[in-house]
């Protein structure tokens, strides 16, 4: 295990340069981004929409309760709302779900073209497979999970607002000064970093699962698996090692 992890970072590290060689055709690459960036971006907006509205309701009901009958200013619902899905939630269970979604689409994507033997053929042709088929996803991912993100906490924000007003009874004017109080730009600093982070990380693992896929279906399915379930782990990962960095500067 501790071996096939060590030879899958250093393949992996060695198959990163290759990703970011000049285009042979820069209007292929530029027709192939805006596909990317379109299904990237709109096809994961309703997914986004969904579990970002119904995080920052959860967050704001949640909170509300154990503020209750305390001496803390019920105001601070909002800001905490606020923080939250700028800081962490919006950042981290978006990528999360592109993980999974967009991900294991990428990693089935390329594998199934390396099973039918279609990179080989364009391998023959003289094409940068590693940079024509990754390249176009890195940078659409990284032009567009930062919109997502922002998407994300705003959809959060107006969900925490509606729980807090409508189900935990608190007023619209309390809510909407903790929303302006004690507001850090760091943070929206963090948050977009994070998303460039993750979004890099996501589109990289995902790709190389699919590049280097051997066998038939069976190891095509285990492949997507990976390329979920180790893009999430480095997520996490990365998340902890933005917060310590920005938290102790």
């Amino acid at each position: 295990m501790q071996k096939t992890l060590i030879h899958d970072l250093g393949k992996f590290i060695n198959w990163l340069p290759q990703i970011f060689s000049r285009p042979e055709n820069t209007k292929m690459y530029y027709k192939e981004t805006i596909r990317q960036m379109y299904d990237i971006g709109i096809g994961s907006l309703p997914i986004v929409f969904i579990i970002s509205l119904f995080i920052g309701a959860v967050t704001a009901i949640q909170f509300s309760y154990q503020l209750s009958g305390t001496l803390i200013p019920p105001y601070y619902i909002g800001y905490i709302v606020r923080d939250m899905m700028i800081i962490e939630l919006s950042s981290t269970f978006t990528c999360l779900v592109l993980a999974g979604k967009v991900g294991s689409t990428m990693a089935a994507e390329i594998g199934g073209m390396r099973q039918k033997e279609h990179i080989d053929a364009m391998e023959i042709m003289g094409v940068n497979t590693s940079a024509y088929l990754v390249m176009p996803k890195i940078i659409a991912a990284l032009l567009i999970v930062p919109v997502l993100v922002t998407v994300s906490a705003l959809i959060g924000i107006g969900g925490g607002y509606f729980a807090a007003v409508n189900v935990s009874g608190f007023s619209d004017a309390e809510f909407t000064r903790g929303l302006r109080s004690f507001f850090v730009p760091l943070y929206v600093n963090m948050m977009y970093i994070k998303s460039i982070v993750f979004a890099f990380i996501l589109v990289t693992v995902a790709c190389y699962q699919g590049y280097f896929v051997t066998g038939g279906s069976v190891e095509l399915g285990k492949a997507s698996t990976r390329a979920v379930v180790f893009g999430d782990i480095l997520i996490l990962v990365a998340d902890l090692l933005i917060a310590v960095v920005f938290m102790a500067s």
